[in-house]
This record gives C-alpha cells, structure tokens and sequence, in this order.
C-alpha cells in the first residue's frame, strides 16, 4: 500500500481519499490522531496520510490528486429554473433541482 497524499489538514486528506473513492480506487486515511501528540512527536511524523489499497493504482491516484480528471460533456439548463450549469454539476445550485 503505497502513500499518496499527506497534509497537516485533516479535512483535505479526506477529501483526498473521497475523491480517490469516487474514481475506484480503494484509499485510507492514516494517522488521524497523531496531530495532538504534535510537540511530542516531530510535525512531519504527524501528517495525515492517504494511502491506497493497490499499489497499481497509485499512479493513477497521484495523478488525480496533482491534476483532477478531465471534464466533459456539455453545459446544461435545469429543467425548474432555466439556470445554466457547467457539465460536471449533476444538481442545480439555485434550486436544488437534479439533473435530468
């Protein structure tokens, strides 16, 4: 299992981790609790880590995390309130509509 994104931040290594979850690959967060022993321990002994399960997927997994996956398809108009809509929004940010 091979690491592949650190941060002081909790809450990005998570997102990390979701982001990696939405595209398939299989990913933890290590060292979730280790910020309270910051003092204790050297900063950089305290990061959250992401790690993925395969180490096939790391590649990959970096790549995302350095430069998102390409967007496609084409921009949308909610059926409710006519509001235009970038490709990669599946509900309208106005009304809350899904996208047909």
């Amino acid at each position: 299992m091979p690491r592949v994104f650190s941060s002081h931040d909790l809450i990005a290594a998570h997102h990390a981790r979701n982001l990696l979850e939405s595209y398939g690959i299989r990913a933890e967060v290590r060292n979730e609790r280790l910020a309270s022993a910051m003092g204790e321990l050297p900063p950089a002994e305290c990061l959250a880590e992401v790690w993925v399960r395969d180490a096939n997927d790391a590649a990959r997994a970096e790549r995302l995390l350095r430069e998102g996956e390409p967007v496609t398809g084409s921009p949308w108009r909610c059926a409710r309130c006519g509001e235009r809509l970038e490709p990669q929004f599946t509900q309208c940010w106005r009304c809350g509509e899904a996208r047909r």
